[in-house]
């Protein structure tokens, strides 16, 4: 359920600091993503976990494997594998080549103990309603911000997903605008259907 970026840049997020010189991508709800305050680290381990590739989306699957081809042939990089640090490249426009060297004090280290299954994604930071991670190939720097946002109640809180890019250069640009229809008619709603489905599943285990 994609939602105004205005409602993700209006909540005092601890990423808003990090991801200053970042374009807000995208933002969706995942209403079937609820529960108590205490339930964000499984909300982490599903995300963390989660497989694109294994979607019961055949179109997803297709554009997935494509992709993956696509990195191979032309050195884009691979988005079915877990990261690594060699190759990484530094943000465009800058000298850094990771955002943790941003993060605050506070933050740094605390995602240490996080990581992917499947996607190329580098945990920066988690807190008690926060998670962010990046990623870096020759297309874009990328983060995702997924957070556990308080609908009224201590019982009432629901996932909130955000992604930050930050192209390298046109070639990025093009990239970006031509993989957005595929994004929001066919990859998001078939991650957002598996992402319910495995909630729904976990919440059901006694």
């Amino acid at each position: 359920m994609r939602i105004p970026n205005e409602v993700q840049l209006s909540q005092p997020w601890r990423i808003h600091s990090v991801v200053e010189d970042f374009t807000l991508e995208d933002v969706w709800r995942l209403p079937a993503v609820s529960g108590t305050k205490d339930d964000f680290d499984s909300v982490i381990d599903l995300v963390t976990r989660s497989d694109p590739g294994a979607t019961s989306s055949a179109p997803t699957r297709f554009l997935w494997n494509v992709r993956d081809r696509l990195g191979d042939w032309v050195d884009l990089g691979r988005v079915s594998t877990t990261a690594g640090a060699e190759n990484r490249l530094p943000i465009p426009g800058t000298r850094q080549f990771s955002l943790a060297d941003r993060l605050p004090n506070d933050l740094r280290g605390s995602a240490d103990d996080v990581h992917f299954d499947h996607l190329p994604f580098v945990p920066l930071y988690r807190t008690e309603d926060e998670f962010a991670a990046e990623i870096s190939n020759q297309t874009v720097h990328g983060v995702m911000h997924v957070a556990w946002v308080n609908r009224g109640s201590d019982d009432g809180h629901e996932a909130q997903m955000a992604v930050y890019v930050k192209p390298r250069g046109r070639f990025g640009q093009a990239y970006m605008a031509f993989i957005k229809p595929f994004r929001y008619l066919i990859v998001y709603p078939a991650l957002e259907r598996q992402v319910a489905r495995t909630w729904s599943r976990r919440r059901a285990v006694p």
